[in-house]
């Protein structure tokens, strides 16, 4: 790898470390950049869920504030997330590559509208019954199909936790953002776990995407924790929207 590969793998990966903290969908900055340098995608998807893995663990410590009084949350919807997880990581090695591509700007696209809609439809749900700390039954559900999602391609899976602890949570958006930066860690973890077993990263590009990706983590943090709701709902939005064009334009 050349120096200017290095430096360009690097810096994508301080920008992903970033925007997963305060939102998600940090992929979008190191995955093209891996495919540009000649990996293939599979390559690129494994080395890319690796090296974002330490990123999430420090967006998520940054948070820790945010964190207190939600362990029963994150014990009960980790599990989930750590099972949907691999769930995706077993896709990954044994379906063809374009199977699942197709219909992820679809799902971004769906998530940004969820978050888009979430005031109304918290509403709604609430008229019809009272609002639930833990999220309700189907919650787990919806994050287990997450974590199956980002186990295999995690483009854009802090959008879609974002949307779903949103539209089912009564809480600060703050709260739930600290919450989808742990799921994420726990999905991204075992993914990582399972990718280094049964699949071959390139390490030269999990080492500089993990270094940048930890950088931008804390970096994220400290930014995402200053904006106002209306603010952090309004940039996940923007991003996520962003996101699916990107996808579409390339797919």
């Amino acid at each position: 790898m050349e120096v200017w590969e290095a430096l360009a793998v690097l810096a994508a990966g301080i920008g992903a470390g970033a925007v997963n903290a305060v939102v998600g969908s940090g992929t979008l900055f190191t995955f093209p950049v891996l495919l540009a340098l000649g990996y293939p995608p599979i390559t690129a998807t494994v080395s890319n869920s690796i090296g974002l893995a330490p990123g999430s663990l420090s967006g998520a410590l940054g948070y820790r504030r945010e964190l207190r009084g939600q362990r029963g949350r994150v014990l009960r919807l980790g599990v989930m997330s750590l099972f949907g997880a691999l769930g995706g990581g077993v896709l990954l090695v044994t379906l063809p590559s374009g199977v699942f591509e197709r219909v992820v700007p679809v799902l971004i696209a769906g998530a940004c509208l969820l978050i888009i809609l979430q005031p109304k439809i918290s509403a709604w749900a609430r008229k019809r019954r009272p609002a639930k700390p833990d999220g309700g039954r189907l919650l787990p559900l919806g994050v287990l199909g997450a974590g199956v999602y980002a186990g295999y391609f995690a483009a854009a899976q802090g959008i879609v936790l974002m949307s779903l602890l949103g539209t089912a949570m009564d809480d600060d958006v703050q709260r739930l953002n600290a919450l989808k930066n742990c799921l994420a860690f726990i999905v991204n973890a075992t993914a990582a776990v399972f990718y280094i077993f049964f699949a071959s990263p390139a390490w030269g590009a999990v080492a500089l995407i993990a270094a940048g990706s930890v950088l931008g983590g804390y970096a994220g943090a400290s930014l995402g924790r200053r904006l106002k709701p209306v603010a952090l709902r309004g940039l996940i939005v923007a991003v996520g929207l962003s996101a699916a064009v990107q996808l579409l334009i390339e797919w």
